[in-house]
């Protein structure tokens, strides 16, 4: 395979004349997931529905959808046949934005359990090397009991 095929694009597949921005296109897709997968969307596609219903059937001279409400199904067909692709698309994309998260988490989470090891190391060490200094206190008993001994000396 040369280096200068593009594997982002099947093979045998002529290039087309229209380019478009990865990016701003999958934010179109995130944006467009994010109203239709909310409440509001819901509320106020059920309301166009119903007056939709409501004036093929209740007003005789408006019908431009009669019953069975083809017009109205095929819309929703495409409908879905759009957002389906797109939802995908916005997935995709916050899967990936995941996947680099936890990879960034696990490489913190490396470099905090690294660092606890070491500042364990240092803390054990310096343990050590004071468990070995005299205190005060040994110190000042130390020198009192020179003191006592030098003067029974001087006694004698």
């Amino acid at each position: 395979m040369k280096r200068s095929e593009d594997l982002g694009r099947p093979r045998n597949q002529p290039k087309i004349g229209v380019q478009y921005n990865r990016s701003a296109f999958g934010q179109f897709a995130e944006n467009i997931a994010r109203v239709m997968g909310t409440a509001r969307f819901l509320v106020i596609q059920s309301v166009l529905v119903l007056i939709w219903v409501g004036i093929n059937i209740a007003f005789i001279s408006f019908r431009w959808d009669k019953y069975p409400f083809i017009l109205l199904n095929l819309m929703f067909s495409i409908q879905a046949a759009y957002a389906a692709p797109l939802i995908l698309l916005a997935h995709n994309r916050q899967e990936s934005r995941d996947r680099e998260q936890a990879q960034v988490d696990r490489n913190v989470a490396t470099r905090t359990q690294n660092d606890a090891e070491f500042l364990a190391r240092e803390i054990a060490s310096v343990q050590l090397a004071l468990a070995n200094v005299v205190t005060a206190d040994e110190l000042k008993e130390q020198i009192d009991r020179l003191s006592e001994q030098i003067a029974k000396i001087n006694k004698n």
